[in-house]
């Protein structure tokens, strides 16, 4: 008798992640766990290395019918990463005028896939299918042999540089901060991009001056970034973004669209339709800039455009420290428990009552439960001043200097060691008027002192501060009218990841 081979059953779920690396089906042997493990991370390293999230083929001809009213007879397609082909088959069966099909793609499996699917598809146009990296090939050669009108369509890898960074891929455009952000922007996150951003932007920059449409599907935060750049360089003639459920699709919990763009045609000014969904006949708002800012619903800020200026109060951020296990405390009797369960004593003077965005968004702002160890009064000051006027504080610092030290933001470089940001005058005031910036409601709160010390907030929060309460009730009030909240919610792309922002409510005069 043959033994025949026991397969581990942590095992067999790999056979569909092999079978997607290798491109096909193969037979899956005995293997240890370890090995189960190892080959686990590697496929998940690399389906996010190359943000590989192939697309549906029921999607695809959802998106060449949303596409057909702007490209209604293209007569050649360009998908820039094809995969397997889903955008390439849906194309030709949608489109009888196309007379050129080309599709590129990093991975030669995938391509395979694709040309299989190709040959499957009865049509006349000549179909090419090119193992080539995005970043480097020669576009503008692979452009100029494909005539109008073009359309060029597809769905870009879904992943951000900073992530693929971490990874230490080497899947990443040249320049990491292409947008050229610099300072305080480039060291807290907004040189952070999607990688589908600089894909986009540079094929709308590759085909100025044709006639063209490009029609992708991108997170919906990247989408209006690419239309900003656009609207700014006259990339596009007319634009409109359509919303798809991308956790029905690909199982991905973040807002995305169909980002359609026209370009050669007649210009209409910096402004995209929003509709609701693919196949929705009408638009439920329309985005686009005034004022030199992206706005969120422009027919509403018309009606309360009259109050954009500069706000007298300036709108503050919240303390950001990056070591709650450290820095946040519940109190117990006289003393301090931090994140790591330890119960230690602190001087009064350095620790404060706390409320974080939650608390705010609930309304629980009048009896913070939290405490937080603030060290510095202004942004710069020297921390080590704390060794003489509370011992007990400087010690505890020293005992996790560690996990201070290990604070990964760039903002903590070249400053005193247990610095913190978002700190000046303002933290320490008696009164305050804030918000969450991550919840998804304009809900304004008044906050007062509570155990005989100002309260602060964490950095998701946003604030006014205020020297007493009839001006905080005085403020509050006037953030509340109607008009106000219209102001505010006409900029508020509420699927943001921080939806409001200082930048936001300091443009309310």
């Amino acid at each position: 008798m043959v033994a025949r081979p026991r397969f581990h059953l942590q095992f067999l779920p790999l056979r569909g992640i092999l079978c997607e690396i290798a491109g096909t089906d193969v037979q899956i042997p005995p293997m240890p766990t370890e090995l189960t493990i190892a080959l686990l991370q590697a496929a998940s390293r690399k389906r996010t290395e190359f943000g590989d999230f192939q697309t549906p083929a029921g999607l695809a001809r959802q998106v060449c019918d949303a596409v057909r009213s702007r490209c209604p007879s293209p007569a050649s397609l360009l998908e820039p990463t094809c995969g397997r082909g889903a955008f390439l088959v849906a194309a030709l069966e949608a489109f009888p005028s196309l007379r050129n099909a080309v599709g590129l793609d990093i991975n030669e499996s995938h391509l395979g896939i694709a040309r299989a699917a190709l040959g499957r598809v009865e049509h006349a146009a000549a179909r090419s299918l090119l193992h080539e990296d995005f970043y480097r090939a020669d576009w503008p050669r692979l452009l100029a042999g494909l005539p109008e009108p073009l359309l060029v369509i597809g769905n870009p890898p879904w992943v951000t540089n900073s992530a693929l960074g971490s990874l230490g891929s080497s899947n990443l455009p040249r320049k990491s901060n292409f947008q050229n952000h610099s300072g305080l922007d480039a060291l807290t996150g907004k040189s952070n991009f999607d990688i589908s951003e600089w894909m986009l932007i540079r094929l709308l920059e590759l085909l100025r001056g044709r006639q063209a449409v490009l029609a992708m599907l991108c997170k919906t935060a990247a989408a209006r970034k690419v239309l900003v750049h656009a609207w700014k360089h006259k990339l596009v003639s007319s634009a409109e973004l359509r919303h798809i459920d991308a956790q029905a699709h690909f199982g991905a919990a973040v807002e995305a669209c169909l980002l359609v763009c026209s370009i050669g045609g007649a210009v209409q000014g910096p402004q995209a339709s929003v509709y609701g969904s693919l196949p929705a006949p009408q638009p439920d708002r329309v985005i686009g800039m005034a004022d030199g800012r992206l706005i969120a619903d422009l027919e509403a800020y018309e009606r309360v455009r009259h109050l954009a200026g500069e706000s007298p109060i300036r709108w503050r951020s919240g303390v950001k420290h990056d070591c709650a296990r450290v820095m946040e405390f519940h109190r117990v009797g006289g003393r301090f428990r931090n994140g790591l369960g330890e119960l230690v004593e602190l001087e009064d003077e350095f620790v404060y009552p706390l409320l974080k965005g939650s608390h705010v968004a609930a309304g629980r702002v009048t009896e913070p439960t939290r405490w937080l160890l603030v060290t510095q009064r202004t942004t710069g000051d020297d921390t080590s001043r704390i060794r003489q006027a509370a011992p007990k504080t400087w010690a505890y610092l020293e005992r996790h200097a560690e996990a201070l030290d290990r604070r990964a933001s760039s903002i903590y470089r070249n400053r005193p060691r247990f610095a913190m940001f978002g700190i000046g005058e303002y933290t320490f005031a008696p009164w305050k008027v804030a918000i969450s910036g991550l919840h998804k409601k304009l809900a304004f709160a008044v906050i007062g002192r509570h155990a005989g010390k100002p309260v602060v907030l964490d950095d998701t929060c946003a604030f006014l501060p205020c020297g007493s309460a009839e001006e905080a009730e005085f403020v509050r009030g006037l953030l509340d009218m109607e008009d106000s909240q219209t102001f505010y919610s006409s900029q508020v792309f509420w699927d943001a990841k921080r939806p409001i922002t200082t930048e936001i409510l300091n443009q309310l005069d």
